[in-house]
């Protein structure tokens, strides 16, 4: 797993490492319409049920990917995938907050670009 693309959070006692990829970028533009309304969408929830249970969709939904990352590559020792269930029964709504910083951060390092200028001056406009 790379570091680069991804946040740790602790669900109960347990680390999980939220991680931002193409499967989970799918899912999030299916529920949002993509990744630039995910924050419009979690800031402007109903009410505080509904921001509650969005959270704790994207905590299960990013946890899940390094899973199924470590599953597809250790067929002979899979883990158990997190539930919505096991994130609401094992957080308080004090460690969801906290989580919103981690969900914030492994969708940045997922998006984020790194853009490097060209050595050869040939491509590079003449003002």
């Amino acid at each position: 797993m790379t570091q680069e693309r991804s946040a740790k959070i602790f669900v109960g006692d347990e680390e999980y490492t939220l991680l931002l990829t193409t499967r989970a970028t799918k899912e999030i533009a299916g529920r949002y319409g993509g990744l630039e309304n995910l924050g419009d969408k979690l800031m402007k929830s109903e009410n505080f049920e509904m921001a509650i249970g969005e959270i704790v969709w994207l905590i299960t939904l990013l946890a899940n990917q390094s899973i199924l990352v470590h599953n597809l590559k250790n067929k002979d020792d899979p883990r158990e995938l997190l539930t919505e269930e096991m994130v609401e029964l094992l957080t308080s709504p004090l460690d969801l907050a906290a989580y919103k910083s981690a969900i914030t951060e492994a969708l940045y390092k997922g998006t984020k670009r790194n853009i490097e200028s060209e050595a050869d001056q040939k491509n590079a406009q003449v003002g």
